[in-house]
């Protein structure tokens, strides 16, 4: 938190393009350490039956973060300018640091890590499979979501004012379908990973398929949040579940997965959009970016099978 803050402060003070993206960077080493050691200072506090469970509650808190956050940076902006977006940020980290220092109960420990030992335990098949799944998973997931807003408009014929209230329904999905997906990975986490990035797939191609419906895709919209990020605590519990020995690694390593995803998702997406098929497809390459995730947990079953019966 406390590298956060200083990048968003640079940002603010920046005087020039150079000093902004050298902020973005600096502000940036912190998102993969920040989430794993986050997740598995989560899974410590809970029983091994409720790991998913904690979770997805984490990430819950980014949703709400999203759906609060994501507006009120935009009015911000455009009422103050954009620094004074950074500013505020700047202002809510020593405020995070203060509620992590009072809220983060004092006995949970960590035994010193040997970067050895976990790379070892990580750089091994089943684990670099999971993350592979995790990277194509997320894929499917932002091959659409960045591209949303002109689907919405230039395919359903919605408003440009009603993407807002569209992505405030898209992000109550998101906690719908985290707090759902990690129900299932606890009790079954097999089963977890494909009936998340199978319907993920089923929802993306019904996303192409109804994208002339403006009431179609309302209620679309809010399935795509829910089955969208209802793969992510399944996601994070295969990869944790594959390096016991190494969850503080392992775990930086699948939010590094997950925003690797992200990317990829945006790039193959802006590709297709640039492309003779056009908007249209976006999502249907999305569907067979998550059923590559979903066939590569078939492959990686053995261990998957495993690790649910113990």
């Amino acid at each position: 938190m406390g590298i956060f803050t200083l990048g968003n402060l640079i940002c603010a003070l920046a005087p020039n393009y150079t000093v902004m993206m050298a902020a973005r960077i600096i502000t940036s080493l912190c998102h993969g350490a920040f989430f794993g050691i986050g997740s598995v200072v989560a899974t410590n506090l809970v029983p091994k039956n409720k790991q998913a469970y904690a979770i997805a509650l984490m990430f819950t808190g980014l949703t709400v973060a999203n759906i609060m956050g994501v507006p009120a940076g935009t009015w911000l902006g455009q009422a103050f300018g954009w620094r004074s977006t950074f500013w505020a940020i700047t202002m809510i980290g020593p405020i995070a640091m203060t509620a992590l220092a009072f809220l983060v109960p004092a006995h949970v420990t960590q035994s010193k890590i040997n970067i050895a030992d976990e790379c070892r335990t990580v750089f091994t098949r089943p684990v670099l499979l999971g993350l592979l799944t995790t990277t194509l998973g997320c894929a499917g997931l932002f091959e659409t979501l960045t591209y949303i807003a002109p689907i919405l408009t230039q395919q359903s014929g919605i408003a440009e004012t009603m993407i807002s209230p569209m992505m405030f329904l898209f992000g109550l999905g998101l906690i719908v379908g985290n707090i759902w997906g990690a129900r299932i990975a606890d009790k079954y986490l097999q089963r977890a990973l494909y009936i998340t990035l199978g319907g993920l797939s089923v929802c993306l191609i019904l996303y192409s398929v109804f994208s002339g419906s403006a009431w179609a895709m309302t209620g679309l919209t809010f399935l795509f949040g829910l089955v969208g990020f209802a793969v992510v605590p399944p996601l994070q519990m295969n990869v944790l579940s594959r390096a016991s020995a190494a969850p503080t690694l392992a775990s930086a390593l699948n939010i590094a997965a997950f925003n690797l995803g992200n990317a990829t998702g945006a790039w193959t997406g802006g590709l297709v959009v640039d492309s003779e098929i056009g908007l249209a497809y976006v999502p249907i390459i999305g569907a067979l970016l998550a059923l590559a995730g979903m066939g590569l947990t078939w492959v990686n079953r053995p261990i998957s099978l495993n690790i649910e019966t113990a």
